[in-house]
């Protein structure tokens, strides 16, 4: 499987997928038109034409496994447990709370179900045998992290379940038929159940086609609650937002970090980080463990399957669970 981001950027280039895009005011972060990520960068069809000239092509292979064990049904108030689905698809439990993080179950990370990146395993938890699910967070509008068949498939199964999302994204869900959405601007904070949910900066883009390009914001969210605070970084590139969320929000009890899609690093870093960087916003954030997502799933650039897993070796407080593995958080 070679699509990658370039099958993501090819289905994209087409203003039938596009969506609504946000309309509000101008801030430090919005244009009036389109939303722009802390650090500014530029990226052109120079740039993608290159890559595609220079591209290296590792293989990726298919791997049949048994999903994991069924997760406990709540943990205690003060407790936190998080369970790798796959991509970037967690289950945290926080305070007696169900969370879902950029949940896809489905086969392909597209709009179209024969076109597309496609999964090399299957997801490491049953969607059957998911606890109740109280939240989902969706980080931004790409197919590997909104995918709409898997939201809708939660709201029938969980209809008391909000999901919170960037600006702009609640228009465009219920335009797919996915309706208990909320949209959060950064730094913006909203009660649910035990636990107070904060959006916070991320280092990305967002896009579903060629005429919303960064139309609806992305950005990444922190669970605060009685068991302290817990990061879902979502998708982003190494920058100056993880010692911003630090100073603010103080320090991180978990943070749920992406590794992957990471080469060549000339191209991906100011949208991807790459395992050392993940360490480095480890670091930053003064989390006391974190956890790998976003590898081993959708082969979506240039590095070996397994490449991720492995940079991360020898690094105690920065877990790498296998698909389907929950863990308790010290």
């Amino acid at each position: 499987m070679r699509g990658g981001i370039v099958g993501l950027a090819l289905l994209s280039g087409c203003c039938a997928f596009s969506g609504p895009t946000w309309k509000g005011p101008v801030s430090d972060h919005f244009d009036g038109q389109r939303f722009f990520p802390p650090v500014r960068y530029e990226r052109g069809a120079a740039d993608l034409v290159r890559w595609q000239a220079e591209r290296v092509h590792p293989e990726w292979h298919e791997v049949e496994a048994e999903p994991g064990p069924r997760p406990p049904r709540r943990v205690a108030v003060g407790r936190v447990r998080v369970t790798f689905v796959n991509h970037a698809t967690v289950l945290l439990q926080v305070d007696g709370m169900n969370i879902l993080t950029d949940p896809i179950w489905s086969r392909r990370c597209s709009p179209l179900d024969t076109l597309g990146p496609a999964r090399v395993r299957p997801p490491g938890i049953r969607f059957e045998d998911l606890p109740p699910i109280d939240a989902v967070l969706l980080s931004h509008d790409h197919y590997d992290h909104m995918d709409v068949p898997t939201l809708r498939r939660i709201e029938r199964a969980f209809p008391d379940a909000r999901i919170y999302a960037g600006l702009g994204n609640a228009a465009l869900l219920r335009s797919q038929h996915v309706y208990h959405v909320y949209d959060l601007d950064w730094w913006q904070e909203i009660r649910h159940g035990r636990v107070t949910i904060v959006g916070v900066p991320a280092q990305h883009f967002s896009g579903r086609g060629a005429c919303d390009s960064n139309g609806r914001l992305f950005m990444g969210f922190v669970v605060r609650g009685p068991a302290g605070s817990v990061y879902f970084a979502g998708d982003t590139g190494y920058g100056p937002q993880f010692a911003q969320i630090e100073k603010r929000l103080g320090p991180i009890r978990l943070a749920v970090l992406p590794v992957g899609a990471f080469k060549p690093e000339w191209f991906m870093s100011p949208i991807h980080m790459s395992p050392s960087d993940a360490v480095r916003a480890s670091q930053d954030l003064r989390a006391a463990k974190s956890v790998a997502i976003h590898f081993g799933t959708f082969q979506l650039a240039d590095e070996g399957q397994d490449e991720s897993q492995s940079a991360l070796r020898g690094q105690p407080d920065f877990w790498v669970l296998d698909f389907g593995e929950g863990r308790d958080v010290p």
